[in-house]
């Protein structure tokens, strides 16, 4: 196994590309630490057996895993969670941050709060996470850091703006985190997954994703295991000479 006992802390990972890549990482013999969070009571009850099924699945691949209840956009709840981590694993050797929301409207249409929230969880969550996980990880002087941006970081889409600038800004911190740590042996790396099919995709019509489609020449939309791969890669030393770089898991959407 590529991961023989490392730790590692996912956020967001109860479902969709979360899961797959706390499957994967766990298959490859990681323990793991995950996050979820929801704002609503019934929100909550769903991620609450969301989490269980994934601690059971990688009971079942005889690995360990953890979830805790933490806003992505919160520093004292990522301060917690490494404290969780610590507590549970004994130590962390790879984080990702994968914690992100969409809240889609035309720019005109976009209200302010829609737009400071999806940069907060998603943007402000990986300097949270980073901040917090960097420190036990310059101690070993090894950690692996893979941020999940996306595709339209790179390229833009309308209706988007408030996503896309997040993750953007995902790609530009991953930059910047990769030349502070290097030193320290620390690799940061980025993934920016195309059209996969999640949740939020899946609340596309029939129209939407045949617009999205025409633009990939493979033809298909990702999955999630095609995300987790890429990120196991980057998570195992077989990526030890890579840092700073984003690999876009898009079927050739932004060639």
């Amino acid at each position: 196994m590529k991961l023989e006992n490392k730790r590692a802390l996912v956020t967001g990972g109860s479902r969709g590309i979360g899961k797959a890549i706390i499957m994967e990482l766990a298959k490859n013999g990681c323990d793991i630490v995950f996050t979820t969070y929801s704002p609503n009571e019934a929100g909550s009850l769903k991620d609450a057996e969301d989490c269980k099924l994934v601690e059971a699945e990688v009971a079942a691949l005889g690995r360990k895993a953890f979830s805790i209840k933490a806003n992505a956009s919160s520093l004292q709840d990522a301060e917690k969670t490494l404290e969780f981590t610590l507590e549970k694993l004994g130590g962390l050797d790879i984080l990702v941050n994968n914690a992100g929301i969409t809240k889609d409207n035309l720019l005109l249409r976009m209200t302010e709060e829609d737009f400071d929230r999806v940069i907060s969880t998603n943007l402000k969550s990986v300097f949270n996470y980073t901040k917090v996980s960097v420190k036990p990880m310059m101690s070993q002087r090894y950690g692996k850091i893979v941020n999940i941006a996306s595709v339209v970081g790179i390229i833009g889409n309308p209706g988007q703006a408030n996503y896309v600038a997040s993750k953007a800004g995902v790609i530009g911190f991953t930059k910047a985190a990769a030349k502070e740590f290097a030193s320290r042996n620390i690799n940061v790396n980025a993934v920016a997954p195309g059209f996969i099919s999640t949740d939020m995709t899946g609340a596309l019509n029939d129209k939407q994703k045949e617009a999205i489609l025409s633009v990939v020449p493979i033809k298909r939309m990702g999955t999630p295991l095609d995300v987790a791969r890429v990120v196991v890669f980057l998570a195992s030393p077989d990526s030890d000479y890579l840092t700073g770089q984003v690999i876009s898991v898009d079927g050739g959407m932004a060639m």
